[in-house]
């Protein structure tokens, strides 16, 4: 999808050229280690794509990294309070779920904690990533109904639930739904 004027998505290919360089990778290392094409990452990297969560999702693997680490944009200045108005929002363009990074940035933690609306009828798919072995989240739900699946089966979560997972193992949120799925993800990046 294109969207050549969103700063966010500009800030994001910057934030994914900075990490491929930090590593000394090449366009078509990554790519191969990802599973997206150069030409994607290049687009990308240049602020001239919007990438779904999906492509997002194995590029930070690639990386050694997570979609919370990649939106916490070194730039901004450490603080221990996340004032509501300063929460990076990002909106996957293909199933229209908002993200909101709750977390302050630039501290340290292993922990992020993410804010998610997840709309009627949308659904995503992460596929296995064997590289992000032994980083955990909770999936706490806040209001309306959700469908997970992952590697241990199926999950038909309810206002109040909470899901334990590894980040590493493929999964599938849908919601099949009326209303919109609001919840919350406790991300812990420190791997055992």
């Amino acid at each position: 999808m294109e969207n050549p004027t969103d700063p966010l998505e500009h800030a994001i290919g910057e934030r994914v050229r900075a990490l491929r360089l930090k590593q000394a990778l090449t366009l078509d290392e990554l790519a191969l280690s990802s599973g997206v094409s150069r030409a994607m990452i290049s687009r990308i990297e240049r602020g001239e794509a919007s990438p779904t969560a999906q492509l997002l999702a194995r590029l930070c693997s690639a990386l050694s990294t997570t979609l919370s680490a990649l939106f916490a944009f070194e730039a901004r200045v450490a603080s221990p309070v996340a004032r509501r108005a300063d929460q990076r929002l990002w909106r996957d363009p293909e199933s229209g779920y908002l993200r909101r990074s709750v977390s302050p940035d630039g501290l340290g933690s292993p922990v992020d904690i993410v804010e998610v609306e997840f709309p009627p009828g949308a659904r995503v798919v992460f596929e296995r990533q064997p590289s992000d072995r032994g980083i955990t989240q909770h999936l706490w739900l806040f209001s309306g109904r959700l469908e997970l699946t992952t590697e241990s089966g199926s999950h038909s979560l309810e206002a109040g639930d909470c899901l334990f997972m590894g980040l590493e193992a493929g999964h599938i949120f849908h919601n099949p739904h009326d209303e919109p799925a609001r919840y919350a993800v406790v991300l812990c990046r420190t791997k055992a």
